[in-house]
């Protein structure tokens, strides 16, 4: 009897998935903190003979070369993936006994990247489920835009005709199990594709890859592509490379001196602590991305790429847990951290930054009692187009930095789809000293007011 372990990647809205029999185990698309891949096999009482990489991911750091080494395991990798590490280069059709009665057939699967392969697990000849990596996915495909803009397009063909091979090879009862989609901006359909568990059955039925003529699929794919976040343009090539250990040693810790030194000098000193708390109280010049708020993906596409992060935090837990996420996309160690209470972190002299927080239907009376305010919309366009605050201006979150000149004066209500992506905008335009309201609040609560108005404007 097989076993698929999934194991979640919420942060990054990634799987990566354990899947053995009695005794030997194979590891797909590992995590970077690869003790969780250890203890799923350790719970399972199996040794991992294989680890397998579908693709050079763009998304997060791998875990896979340093689990193949802790492990002893063979380490597959498709064969046209230009790597700098040892491995076993993966061909179409090649095939990998796991365990008795198990067996793993790789299939090339191109249109995510030039080089990706999907890997389908057989038990005693039937074969069971595929692990399609960033092709197949739930309801969608993965995007094509990220290995090189003048290959988008062929990719995006590739990616079609890779579905419809699975769907042409695969029997309706085999279980589809994506590394992307889940929350992924690997996702084509953007942040919010995805779902809990599907079959090639499934996506015969309902996925547009597998129901439209390539021509209308592609048009329709490229369309409604979204920005890359920045930090992909370092992933692939640290992959390839061969990321180093994890090192999630406690970082140094920093006293209020030398947190106003690093924000002199214009080093980032984010404060983890929940929108809330940071509202009431904060050191000036400080950005606040929560814990748990997609933390590394908005931190990881904002930041200036290798700039020193110093790390604020309420507990040591919430600041080990912040880097265990950072370091899955290649920030690898704080130079600097302090944890407690936001009056710890104060020279003498100094005092708390402070600023309010609403939610959309204290907007509307603001608007009609006739205040001087901005209305500052940080969503993505997608989510504009479905309609917006009447009036407002529209700067996507991952452009405030560069874009925060055009914010018109006076006090600015900046917004989101739920409060989380507001209250990185406020504290970006707190420390440079505007009037900020973070509106903590969901998007419902603006058509609830009415406040929008339908559709993207002109």
């Amino acid at each position: 009897m097989f076993f698929v372990d999934t194991l979640e990647t919420e942060g990054l809205g990634n799987r990566s998935y354990l899947a053995g029999g009695a005794a030997s185990a194979v590891a797909v698309d590992p995590p970077r903190d690869v003790e969780r891949v250890l203890a799923a096999a350790a719970g399972r009482g199996v040794r991992i003979g294989y680890v397998v990489e579908t693709h050079i991911h763009n998304d997060y750091v791998t875990g896979g070369l340093e689990l193949a080494r802790l492990t002893g395991a063979r380490y597959l990798v498709p064969a046209s993936a230009r790597v700098s590490f040892d491995r076993v280069p993966v061909e179409d059709g090649d095939r990998f006994a796991v365990d008795s009665g198990l067996e793993l057939r790789a299939l090339a699967t191109p249109g995510h990247t030039p080089h990706h392969t999907a890997y389908v697990l057989a038990e005693d000849g039937r074969e069971v489920a595929a692990f399609t990596g960033g092709s197949l996915l739930i309801g969608t495909v993965g995007r094509p835009d990220l290995v090189e803009p003048r290959l988008t397009e062929r990719l995006a063909r590739s990616q079609h005709a890779s579905a419809h091979r699975l769907a042409g090879e695969l029997h309706d009862d085999v279980r589809v199990l994506p590394t992307h989609g889940f929350g992924s901006f690997c996702s084509a359909s953007g942040a919010a594709a995805g779902g809990e568990a599907t079959t090639i059955g499934r996506e015969r039925a309902g996925n547009d890859a597998l129901n439209q003529d390539v021509d209308v699929f592609v048009a329709r794919m490229l369309a409604g592509l979204e920005d890359v976040p920045a930090y992909y343009a370092y992933m692939g090539p640290v992959n390839a490379a061969g990321p180093a250990p994890v090192d999630l040693t406690p970082p140094r810790t920093a006293d209020a001196e030398e947190i106003a030194q690093r924000l002199a000098a214009g080093e980032w000193v984010v404060d983890l602590r929940s929108r809330t708390a940071f509202s009431q109280g904060h050191v000036a010049g400080t950005f606040n991305f929560e814990a748990g708020g997609g933390l590394a993906t908005h931190l990881a596409w904002l930041i200036p790429w290798g700039k020193p992060v110093t790390l604020l935090a309420a507990s040591a837990g919430e600041l080990a847990e912040a880097q265990r996420e950072l370091v899955r996309v290649g920030i690898e160690r704080p130079a600097a951290a302090a944890t407690g209470e936001p009056s710890s972190w104060l020279r003498p002299g100094q005092g708390l930054r402070s600023f309010p927080r609403a939610d959309f239907a204290a907007l509307k009376r603001a608007l009609d009692a006739g205040e001087d305010v901005v209305v500052l919309d940080v969503r993505r366009d997608s989510e504009r187009a479905g309609g917006y605050v009447r009036g407002s201006v529209h700067v996507p979150l991952h452009e405030l930095r560069e874009r925060a000149a055009q914010v018109p004066a006076g006090p600015v209500w900046v917004h989101c789809a739920g409060g989380m992506r507001a209250a990185i905008a406020a504290s970006l335009l707190d420390a440079e000293g505007r009037e900020v309201v973070a509106v903590d609040d969901g998007f419902d609560g603006a058509r609830s007011a009415g406040l929008t108005v339908a559709g993207a404007p002109a």
